[in-house]
């Protein structure tokens, strides 16, 4: 990865001027990264591989700091500090594919004031695009309902790196190829792609256009069928290469449509194509295609075996931002944590004090999620018979948890400025993700009313949220 140490909001180069002033930059504090909600009642988490690559690499340069130097803000003081920065702190974090929820922390901070402070932007920048194209990602491949996706963004992206990393969340929750050959190239992941309406319209005719395809690529033929008319020329020019292509010994893909009535032209053409002898070819659809058009083609017995999805999936249209936040959660003093909580009129924005973890609860019959418990670093829920979870805003709403076992789910990843962890392939990170979205009962997954999966607060950090609420309102 290029050199991005610069890539911060200007207010974190000043705190930290601020805090090496105020003789703050050496206190150890914990910052937590999580998701409010909005727009998401789930998660996918990812893009940690770029963190990590981003934390292990900070490096201010000569230019950088002749640049920051010109800005007339900086004292030679906190430049030279700048010149010799590294970060030495330990992050924690749930593996990439992890299915999260609104208020969990995926990513954990412990360092000097002076690391963790700097870190926060591009830590957000990167979590927060990957995880939110992910969790498209995830809604459209759980609509396809088996028939695999092929991530077609780029063209729509907004820009290169979030075309090229979009893809990479893109294949992590589940699509099987991506159009995106840079993509392809970076992550070892296996991409796609057919040929375009200017190819057919470069020939004299429909049919010049796919036989000379089929020519190039006779074991790799599928044809884009609604150049001119689908069902009036472009099915049947395909049905005559088809055989074409049969008789000398190959046997065809399919048909891509890309416009107009998917449900009605797909039946259509299958139909055509079932009647000519080829009901193993199969039907692709693209063309501003989302989770929620798919549903609608299903109930109208569309027959479409893949889908390629480009506009809707790359810029998650319906929900352009994932609302990441990068949070204190408590301060270091002489080896002693005080944690510390952010209040607000708005109770969304109130934040979880402490160094916390997740632990997700499992029925030992089904190995199904049952309910998550953010808790405290120290708690351990291993063992136990039975536990009673709450509401952590509604308190009195509870249930008792039996015949459950616990896992916690971050790990450490950096300690003390090295990586401990290792980072797997993407490829592997999408089984990881596959086996992790699979251990929700699919009424958490519906897009419409979904049911509410519980995430608690235990009895130990909702106490302590408590007392902090009380002395705050003291303050």
């Amino acid at each position: 990865m290029r050199n991005l140490t610069l890539l911060t909001d200007l207010y974190q180069l000043t705190m930290m001027y601020g805090y090496s002033k105020n003789k703050q930059m050496d206190e150890f504090a914990i910052f937590d990264v999580f998701y409010r909600g909005v727009g998401n009642n789930y998660a996918i988490a990812c893009g940690l591989e770029q963190v990590v690559d981003y934390i292990l690499n900070l490096k201010f340069s000569e230019d950088d700091i002749a640049y920051l130097r010109s800005l007339g803000i900086f004292d030679e003081e906190f430049l030279t500090l700048l010149k010799n920065f590294k970060f030495n702190g330990d992050v924690y974090a749930v593996p990439e594919g992890t299915v999260v929820f609104p208020q969990e922390p995926i990513l954990t901070v412990r360092a000097r004031m002076f690391e963790a402070q700097f870190i926060e932007t591009a830590i957000l920048c990167i979590l927060n695009h990957q995880t939110l194209i992910a969790t498209k990602a995830a809604k459209v491949v759980y609509a396809a309902k088996g028939g695999a996706v092929a991530e077609f963004g780029l063209r729509r992206a907004q820009g290169p790196d979030a075309g090229i990393y979009g893809a990479r969340a893109a294949m992590i929750a589940g699509c099987q190829s991506t159009s995106n050959v840079l993509a392809g190239k970076m992550f070892d992941v296996p991409i796609s792609g057919t040929h375009a309406h200017s190819w057919v319209m470069s020939f004299p005719s429909e049919l010049d256009a796919f036989r000379a395809y089929a020519k190039i690529y006779p074991d790799k033929c599928m044809l884009l069928c609604d150049t001119y008319d689908t069902l009036g020329s472009g099915v049947p020019n395909a049905i005559t290469v088809f055989k074409e292509l049969r008789a000398q010994g190959h046997e065809p893909i399919g048909i891509r449509l890309d416009s107009g009535d998917l449900a009605y032209l797909s039946r259509e053409a299958r139909k055509m194509l079932d009647e000519a002898g080829f009901p193993n070819a199969k039907i692709c659809a693209s063309g501003d295609i989302d989770e929620n058009v798919l549903q609608s083609l299903a109930t109208q017995n569309a027959c479409i075996d893949t889908w390629g999805i480009g506009t809707k999936l790359i810029t998650s249209m319906d929900c352009p931002s994932l609302g990441g936040v990068y949070k204190l959660a408590g301060i270091e003093i002489d080896g002693v944590l005080q944690p510390k909580m952010k209040m607000s009129d708005t109770p969304a924005k109130i934040t979880n004090p402490g160094y916390k973890k997740v632990v997700r609860l499992y029925d030992k019959n089904t190995n199904k999620a049952i309910a998550d418990l953010i808790a405290l670093k120290d708690e351990s829920f291993d063992g136990l018979d039975e536990l009673e979870i709450f509401h952590p805003d509604f308190s009195w709403k509870r249930k008792k948890v039996t015949g459950f076992y616990a896992k916690e789910l971050g790990r450490q990843i950096i300690k003390d400025g090295k990586l401990v962890y290792e980072l797997p392939s993407v490829m592997d990170i999408a089984k990881y993700h596959k086996q992790s979205y699979g251990e929700f009962w699919n009424e958490y997954k519906r897009m419409l009313n979904p049911h509410l999966y519980k995430v608690d607060l235990s009895q130990k950090l909702y106490d302590l949220k408590q007392k902090l609420i009380k002395e705050n309102k003291k303050a």
